[in-house]
């Protein structure tokens, strides 16, 4: 049941259930965290089997806020010990790294003292240093003392971080770093990041505010750090025993952390089905109205007629099963709205229905395109797909979907597998139709067979062998199904084919367009519309058939008589000579009288088809004015269209704008009488891609597997064969198929549904618990 808004007029927040909606939503919220969290963890919810068959909503709402409560402390925890892990790891990189900086700096320092104690020989050599740096070394309580930074920045902002350095220093300042081998993990940003070690000296406040400042800047983490190298030692144990308590406690964690998480795999398919379905049912309720007493919902929806029946016995099994008091009111109710449409589909006609519904919805009870589409449309791709080789390879995939479609259902597939598998049926279709147009045309990959007899040509003459010259010469009967073999390959082969298919493409277009008028005609007259019967329909049939329909019959006429008539040039001079003899291109008595009588229907049929509408139209106006006490017992599409030239609805005073209807029909009379003629020219791209299909399919088989084939080599012999399969796979069985599809659809879409399909409905989509799923995808 497709039910209607009744509190259109109300926001969302005033509305009954409104409390109800933002619970749900709520934990429908906490649902996709957990999902977010067991991704992360690489945990794939797991279906167990459930003790408990009900889940009571608020109970699941308490759960489910203690469950995330619990994750997220955990989280945090996790997040801060692991914040603590990675400083220690920078940390013992920087004693490691720095403690080797000061060590070669000590080690130097104490090579160059006691080189210069060696050089003082006495007081008056040369190389003796002066008093002040004898005073330095003797007092060390007179030395210069320098401050050091050290810790760790990123590798890309080493240069940088120098140079910032050595200008707010004024180059008072040493910088001695060394880059780390492997990435480290941030604490701030929990990424992998190259970064060096280094240690700032420098001298004075001042300098150390401004290096602390430049550090800040480039996000470079500092670390304290100790010149003595014994508690160096000492504080490089210390950090290495806290990272493997740590590690061991985050270990711990995690696993804390994924047995929560596994425990609510085994129910998170559960409770999100359960949260959707709550959800949509209390967004359902929100569309009914509520009674002024109090005590009961009043809903209005659409039903199938034959679905009255269901829906009273699910009403009576819900008043049972909720030991209600009050009974459900089941009413059929008389409106004047356009109830929406549906049609009955199977997983065999269901995509077909999509292939029109992707056009447009049909308004309820219009004639349905499906129902032809389901042979038109595979037939006319066959026409441009005509090979029986490429229709087998074609039926044997759609044949894997079929048989595995259980299986492959369940499960998802890609974009175009997705698309493929659900069009199986369609594309099953198309191969089986291709199979038999494939065998009419006599081509397996571009190769003729005799399969139904023998040729009923020969060679006149030894001239002739090779059936590549003309001299061939009937002398069997006619080959019984199909194109003789021994046209492939020969001069007659292209004019046959070409005259062949081309006159096949105008009778299937002329046969399609036809039936797109006539089910104008029954659309009509369902709608009764008696305007567009008598002057939409007839004097269109008429039109299209005094042109088109002849020419028909005239390609009927000419295969049947075996006459060499040139129908091009029948058409032309029917309209530019009609009085004129045809001489060698009558195909038949009475020709020319009939010809004159179909030109003057066909330059009838225009005026009929502009002029009597609009002047019905503003007569049956001025006949409603004339009792506009009185009210309509029915609406048709003529009175609608009558309020078309209305400026405003529901004022009957208004003038009748006969200028806008009658532009309005020239507009439709032009686009028909032209369309009549592009539609029919547009069938023609069955005859031209049927050609390039075959030619494409023989320039493969010649040029790459016969080529091949002559070389006498094996490998070349394998080459060819791949490269010919390759090629026919991918352009002739992917690129082809997907071209005549497309051409198919243009065919239905717009050459056969705008004779009478306007697709201005919308679509019958019930409640229902089943769609929740694709709803939410």
């Amino acid at each position: 049941m497709l039910p209607i808004k009744l509190n259109a007029d109300k926001s969302p927040f005033q509305r009954t259930y409104a409390n109800q909606i933002k619970r749900c939503g709520e934990m429908a919220r906490k649902l996709r965290f957990f999902g977010e969290q067991m991704t992360k963890a690489d945990i794939s919810p797991s279906a167990m089997p459930v003790t408990r068959t009900h889940i009571d909503l608020d109970d699941l709402e308490v759960k489910l806020g203690e469950l995330e409560a619990e994750l997220i402390e955990v989280n945090s925890n996790g997040e801060k010990l692991q914040r603590t892990f990675n400083e220690l790891l920078e940390y013992k990189l920087v004693l490691q790294k720095a403690g080797e900086f000061f060590y070669s700096a000590q080690g130097h320092a104490t090579a160059q003292q006691r080189e210069i104690e060696a050089h003082q020989v006495g007081d008056g050599s040369l190389d003796s240093p002066l008093l002040l740096e004898q005073e330095m070394l003797a007092d060390p309580s007179k030395q210069v003392k320098l401050g050091f930074v050290s810790g760790l920045v990123p590798k890309e902002k080493a240069m940088a971080f120098e140079r910032i350095l050595f200008r707010a220093t004024r180059g008072n300042m040493f910088l001695k770093q060394v880059a780390i081998d492997d990435p480290v993990t941030d604490p701030v940003s929990g990424e992998k990041v190259g970064k060096n070690v280094f240690v700032v000296f420098y001298s004075g406040e001042r300098a150390k505010t401004k290096i602390l400042k430049i550090c800040e800047a480039f996000g470079a983490n500092r670390y304290p750090f100790t010149e003595d190298v014994g508690k160096q030692m000492q504080m490089i144990d210390e950090v290495s025993w806290k990272i493997s308590e740590l590690k061991t406690t985050i270990d711990v964690g995690l696993i804390h952390r994924d047995s929560i998480l596994k425990n609510i795999g085994y129910q998170f398919e559960q409770w999100n089905h359960l949260v959707r379905r709550e959800k949509s049912i209390y967004h359902t309720l929100n569309m009914l109205s509520l009674d002024v007493t109090k005590k009961c919902l009043v809903a209005e929806g659409w039903s199938p007629v034959f679905a009255t029946s269901q829906v009273q016995d699910a009403l009576q099994r819900a008043t049972y099963d909720s030991n209600s008091q009050v009974g459900s009111i089941f009413q059929v109710l008389h409106t004047n709205e356009s109830p929406p449409t549906y049609f009955q589909t199977n997983k065999f006609t269901s995509a077909f229905q999509e292939i029109v519904d992707a056009y447009g919805v049909a308004k309820y009870q219009e004639a349905n395109p499906g129902v032809y589409t389901i042979i038109t449309f595979p037939f006319l791709f066959a026409v441009m797909f005509g090979d029986w080789g490429h229709g087998i390879c074609l039926l044997l995939t759609t044949l894997y979907f079929i048989i595995r479609e259980k299986k492959l259902s369940s499960q998802k597939l890609g974009d175009i597998m997705e698309m493929t598998f659900g069009g199986r049926y369609v594309i099953m279709m198309m191969a089986i139709f291709s199979i038999y147009t494939g065998l009419i045309y006599n081509e397996f990959f571009s190769v003729p067979f005799e399969l139904f007899g023998k040729s009923a040509y020969a060679c006149r003459d030894s001239s002739c062998r090779d059936a590549t010259t003309e001299g061939l010469i009937k002398v069997r009967p006619a080959y019984p199904f199909g194109v003789d073999p021994k046209w492939h390959g020969t001069r007659s082969e292209l004019p046959f084919l070409n005259s062949l298919k081309m006159k096949m493409s105008i009778l299937l277009g002329v046969a399609q367009m036809n039936l797109g008028i006539v089910l104008s005609y029954f659309n009509a007259k369902f709608f009764r519309n008696n305007l567009n019967i008598w002057y939409q329909f007839v004097p269109q049939l008429i039109f299209l058939n005094s042109l088109f329909g002849y020419l028909s019959l005239l390609i009927i006429v000419k295969w049947c008589t075996g006459s060499k008539a040139d129908l091009y040039h029948v058409m032309i001079y029917m309209f530019l000579s009609p009085t004129d003899d045809l001489g060698e291109n009558q195909l038949f008595p009475g020709q020319k009288t009939l010809q004159l009588v179909l030109l003057l229907l066909a330059l009838i049929s225009v005026p009929w088809m502009l002029f009597p509408k609009p002047i019905l139209l503003k007569k049956q106006h001025q006949e409603r004015h004339q009792g506009q006490s009185y009210t309509m017992l029915q609406s048709t599409e003529e009175m609608l269209e009558l309020d078309h030239g209305h400026s405003s609805h529901g004022h009957g005073n208004e003038e009748f704008e006969f200028s806008e209807v009658f532009v309005h029909q020239l507009i439709h009379t032009i686009e028909f009488v032209l369309g009549a003629v592009s539609n029919t020219a547009s069938y023609l791209r069955l005859w031209a891609l049927s050609l390039a299909h075959s030619e494409l399919s023989s320039v493969f088989y010649e040029k790459v597997l016969l080529l091949a084939w002559g070389f006498n080599n094996i490998i070349i012999l394998i080459i060819g064969f791949i490269v010919f399969i390759f090629a026919t796979v991918g352009v002739l069985l992917v690129m082809e198929t997907l071209s005549a599809f497309l051409h198919a659809l243009r065919l239905h879409w717009v050459e056969f549904q705008n004779k009478f399909y306007e697709g201005d409905g919308y679509k019958f989509s019930p409640f229902s618990f089943a769609l929740l799923a694709e709803d939410e995808d």
